[in-house]
């Protein structure tokens, strides 16, 4: 979004009949449609061959590696939004010192949430009671307390 070259060029692609109008998310994507769909194909197979043939045995082969092929991609993916949920709070979050990496491989965002903080002020003779917002960021490895800017 920041490179307008790149948007020009990426809007006169994505109007090109050769691309049929598609998007590049839409051909980022099919890659993992055509996975899924390869697995739909290979159980179908499967059904089709003869017990305890070679072509099963084949077919199994082919399947399990490519069961393997979708669980690493998924993982994969999953890997990538957390990172990209980091680099995204971390561009938010603002700290007075730089002693906690937010970012980091094993560091994965679990939950994240606002709360209201309460704040008593005991020295009025009447309890005045007073609320500001507080975020709370629970990661696998720690817990980080925010508040925004005032």
């Amino acid at each position: 979004n920041g490179n307008a070259g790149f948007q020009q060029v990426l809007e006169r692609l994505e109007s090109d009949p050769v691309c049929q109008r598609l998007s590049l998310k839409s051909f980022l994507i099919l890659p993992f449609q055509r996975i899924t769909r390869l697995k739909l194909l290979l159980q179908n197979i499967l059904k089709r061959t003869p017990p305890r043939s070679e072509e099963e045995v084949q077919a199994t082969q082919a399947y399990d590696a490519l069961e393997k092929l979708i669980k690493d991609c998924n993982e994969n993916v999953q890997r990538m939004k957390s990172t990209e949920e980091l680099i995204y709070l971390s561009q938010k979050i603002e700290f007075e010192c730089k002693i906690f990496p937010l970012i980091s491989q094993s560091r994965r965002l679990v939950k994240c949430g606002e709360l209201t903080a309460l704040d008593f002020n005991n020295l009025s003779p009447k309890w005045k009671v007073t609320t500001r917002p507080i975020y709370l960021h629970l990661f696998n490895d720690c817990l980080l307390l925010s508040r925004p800017k005032e």
